[in-house]
């Protein structure tokens, strides 16, 4: 049997305006799903002919270019001028979404806090869930004290699932994410209905920027390919 070859587009070393999925002159390595795939790029474009998404993803793009000033200049330097969270909240307006889920994480509170005011003051309806919700001990899920952060004592269980039920109950149009840890994000995206973005993932390490630890990834945290 033919081994597939599966798409590694990370490993591609073609320069980036020369691949052939950002020029239509361009080249792909071997595995490029856009030399390979084009029976299931046929199948995506199908989908993008439904009018909800069509429109969806028409107005992700033009909030994509509306990050970048200055657009009418030739030859055009990128000059990115809107932080995330007001990208957030231009695109809910597009989309006309008026009530928003802010699903955070216990140790983001303050960030919560002030993410919620943002929204508010943007006329958005926030419903916004902490991950310990329930209060449910963690010894539920079957973890042992000494699996605990703080051994000894009472510890709740972060509730994705239930976070995810409050906001689909209270039908909000867009969930947003603020550092959830690994694997309760996924939760949460599995069980939530409306769409979600993300506006901050958990770091403990790096203050909840994660790509710190990549950008030194040849040098100080080379240690994590060992």
């Amino acid at each position: 049997m033919k081994k597939m070859i599966e798409s590694q587009c990370a490993m591609c070393d073609v320069p980036l305006q020369e691949r052939r999925c950002t020029n239509p002159e361009g080249k792909g390595i071997k595995g490029c799903p856009t030399l390979l795939k084009k029976d299931m790029a046929e199948k995506a474009r199908r989908e993008y002919e439904k009018d909800d998404v069509r429109e969806f993803a028409r107005l992700t793009s033009v909030q994509e270019g509306e990050c970048y000033a200055n657009r009418d200049k030739s030859p055009y330097l990128m000059h990115p001028v809107k932080p995330r969270i007001l990208e957030i909240c231009e695109f809910a307006g597009k989309m006309k979404f008026n009530k928003l889920g802010l699903v955070f994480c216990g140790g983001l509170a303050k960030e919560a806090e002030a993410v919620s005011g943002i929204f508010t003051q943007k006329g958005f309806d926030v419903v916004s869930v902490m991950c310990k919700v329930g209060g449910i001990p963690k010894e539920e899920i079957g973890l042992k004290d000494h699996e605990k952060i703080f051994r000894g004592r009472f510890e709740a269980m972060c509730n994705p699932i239930l976070q995810a039920l409050i906001v689909n109950d209270a039908k909000t149009q867009l969930n947003v994410l603020l550092g959830l840890c690994v694997g309760h994000d996924t939760l949460f995206l599995r069980y939530g209905t409306a769409p979600a973005t993300v506006l901050a993932v958990k770091d403990r390490v790096t203050g909840h920027n994660p790509l710190a630890a990549i950008y030194t990834a040849g040098s100080y945290y080379a240690w994590l390919g060992e």
